[in-house]
């Protein structure tokens, strides 16, 4: 039986703009075992790091409402005091840029050294620095010695990615949440960055929360997969079923948009119209209709709810009943009457 580490309870997270309060991720609830990745994916402006930071608690000018329930102690909930005891500790984070996440100004060893100080005052100096060293050589890092005295601005790409996660790390979190861990980087780094983390899973039996657009990058990593459309999750199944079987339309475009190597292919799906922003997005009825307007609006739900389909596979809206892919390109721009 799974051991739960993580529970978010109907989350709302609003940014204020002008006068009024929109909701950037709205009502999403999740679950995160211990030694599992529970992937969260979706296009870019769908919520993703808006979720992560909000677990973190590092939004300063957003409105959250909701529970987040870290090993039973509502974190959403709790002083910022409070919340510094765990955040590092207890959770961490890999963020996405790590260039502009490192302190420029600051030897890679100190940085590193830092969070071991805030949570582990009891480390001499001496102490702290066998510790980063350590730590250099964990995440893959050759001549750690050297490194713990670099800048950032001296490192690679990967080698920085690679410092983030030793700061991550730092204090033995049982909950990681990675945003976008490869973003940039070259195939193989990108390979190397997800078998690192993968590794510190099996180590440390933590819980990760891997944010991604890559379904490259799921396929590889993950045990169970929840997709996010403008703020809402849109289906929830384990890693095997999503692929084999996916049910909402916006999974099933997401799907239909990699390259296949093994069909021809004259042409890549593109998935018609954008992610709608803050301001515009339609807060009743199905989010993705607008996307999907050969589908008709009477199999849409006025207001969607989860479903589960099958054990643990979890889909909003009845659209997914009558959904497939248009004949032609005609009917996808202007949708069938």
């Amino acid at each position: 039986m799974s051991e739960k580490l993580l529970e978010i309870k109907d989350l709302r997270t609003s940014f204020r703009i002008k006068d009024d309060y929109y909701a950037a991720v709205d009502g999403v609830n999740l679950t995160v075992n211990k030694n599992e990745v529970l992937a969260v994916v979706g296009e870019s402006g769908c919520g993703k790091s808006a979720l992560a930071f909000s677990v973190m608690g590092l939004h300063t000018r957003a409105k959250i409402e909701g529970n987040i329930m870290f090993k039973d102690k509502d974190i959403a909930n709790i002083s910022p005091s409070d919340l510094n005891k765990i955040r590092g500790k207890e959770m961490s984070m890999i963020f996405q840029d790590p260039l502009t996440s490192l302190n420029p100004l600051m030897e890679i060893g100190e940085q590193i050294a830092e969070v071991l100080l805030l949570h582990n005052k009891q480390l001499s100096k001496e102490q702290r620095k066998e510790k980063v060293i350590e730590l250099l050589n964990k995440v893959g890092i050759p001549r750690p010695e050297q490194v713990h005295g670099q800048f950032p601005h001296e490192l690679s790409g990967g080698m920085r990615q690679r410092v983030m996660i030793a700061m991550a790390i730092a204090n033995e979190p049982e909950l990681l949440i990675a945003d976008e861990p490869t973003t940039a980087l070259d195939v193989t780094i990108q390979s190397q960055i997800l078998e690192l983390i993968n590794d510190l899973k099996q180590d440390m039996n933590a819980g990760i929360i891997l944010i991604t657009h890559d379904l490259g990058v799921v396929a590889e990593m993950a045990d169970r997969v929840a997709v996010m459309y403008a703020g809402q999750i849109v289906e929830i199944a384990d890693v095997h079923t999503l692929f084999t079987n996916p049910k909402h339309p916006y999974t099933r475009s997401l799907l239909n948009s990699v390259p296949n190597s093994n069909e021809a292919q004259d042409k890549l799906h593109v998935i018609q119209g954008i992610v709608p922003s803050l301001q515009n997005l339609p807060r009743e009825g199905c989010r993705f209709s607008a996307r999907i307007p050969w589908v008709a609006e009477s199999e849409h739900e006025d207001h969607p709810e989860l479903h589960e389909v099958n054990d643990g596979h979890f889909v909003r809206c009845t659209c997914y009943k009558h959904f497939d892919f248009p004949d032609n390109e005609e009917e996808q721009q202007h949708g069938i009457s």
